[in-house]
């Protein structure tokens, strides 16, 4: 295979990829209890329609896409970026602590006062930005502390991931343990937040996940070489110029922060960094080149379908996203796991 067919089938991938995206949304816009028809959408979207129209497409599903799509497109890319600076298919935001030092955070935020709110049996937080807040710090507090004992102790990529399951044991047995203290209402509130739900994003947190993705989607596209060399091991990483340790914490540090931004405003959603990034190496090798922006299409066409499926498949009742994708990620996982031990 010459370079030029190399370069076409990755690119008619990612143009699939996008154009599957472009359905899904549109179909997502118009599916529902509510429904839109595609002329009515189009209309609305050249400012025209009904005030219900323009409330049910702008204000509720557009802002839910867009945050799919940012959630998705943030986690299979800071997927691929850990599993190719660690050296291991299995490392993903999920498994490195970050999900659960977001929901020991959101969890220490409730039981403080953030407080909840009752309106015909429905639980809302009362005070939503501090558990934003907290659940921010306790998803970034995971990463400083992995990144801090592999600067000072020189931990390697296997060990890296291992203190990262370890992280996530420690917040999960915290979280239990503030959940212990909490009352009836606190409780579900702290259950509320940890089912992963798109609808809590407005305009203004797309906003801020939009700069926080663009962002750290730009580094990590200037650094494909120095990832594509980072998978070859150390040693060749170091012989062609790489400072591989360095490298290796900004990037983990990036990845923790992408994905703690978007935990923080939608929940815990899991699987999507691993999923998206190995169903993109299957098809289109694993040329970081091609693989950092194939894996941020393939998770938000795979979060924006999962939200879809999880709106329509008990209407009018909304399944949490993160049932559904935890529902595709645990197979993924185990097979992972058994391809891995299958090789030794």
């Amino acid at each position: 295979m010459d370079y030029r067919t190399y370069t076409r089938r990755r690119l008619f991938i990612g143009l699939s990829l996008f154009l599957a995206l472009v359905v899904v949304s549109m179909l997502s816009l118009s599916l529902g209890e509510y429904h839109v028809s595609l002329g009515t959408i189009v209309d609305v979207l050249s400012g025209g329609g009904s005030p219900d129209d323009r409330l049910v497409v702008l204000g509720i599903r557009l802002p839910r896409i867009i945050a799919g799509i940012l959630v998705g497109a943030s986690m299979g890319v800071a997927g691929a970026v850990l599993q190719g600076y660690l050296r291991n298919p299995l490392a993903t935001p999920f498994t490195m602590g970050v999900s659960h030092g977001a929901m020991f955070g959101a969890s220490l935020a409730i039981i403080l006062g953030a407080g909840y709110s009752l309106n015909s049996g429905q639980v809302f937080l009362s005070n939503p930005y501090a558990v934003v807040l907290f659940a921010f710090l306790g998803a970034i507090s995971a990463t400083l502390v992995i990144l801090a004992l592999a600067r000072l102790r020189g931990l390697s990529p296997e060990a890296i991931v291992l203190a990262g399951v370890a992280m996530s044991s420690l917040f999960v047995a915290l979280t239990t343990l503030v959940q212990y203290f909490a009352d009836e209402l606190q409780l579900s509130a702290m259950v509320y937040w940890s089912f992963g739900n798109l609808a809590r994003a407005t305009w203004s947190e797309d906003g801020i996940m939009t700069i926080a993705f663009v962002l750290t989607f730009i580094y990590f596209l200037l650094r494909r070489w120095d990832l594509n060399a980072s998978t070859l091991g150390d040693d060749v990483a170091k012989s062609v110029g790489v400072n591989i340790e360095r490298e290796r914490l900004i990037g983990t540090l990036l990845s923790a922060f992408i994905t703690s931004v978007t935990v923080a405003f939608v929940g815990v959603i899991g699987f999507i960094g691993l999923i998206a990034p190995h169903s993109m190496r299957l098809t289109a090798g694993g040329d970081y080149r091609f693989l950092i922006p194939l894996s941020a299409l393939a998770g938000a066409l795979l979060l924006v379908s999962a939200d879809l499926l999880a709106r329509l498949i008990l209407s009018p009742m909304n399944l949490p996203v993160g049932v559904i994708t935890s529902f595709l990620g645990a197979p993924t996982f185990i097979y992972l796991l058994v391809r891995m031990e299958g090789r030794r």
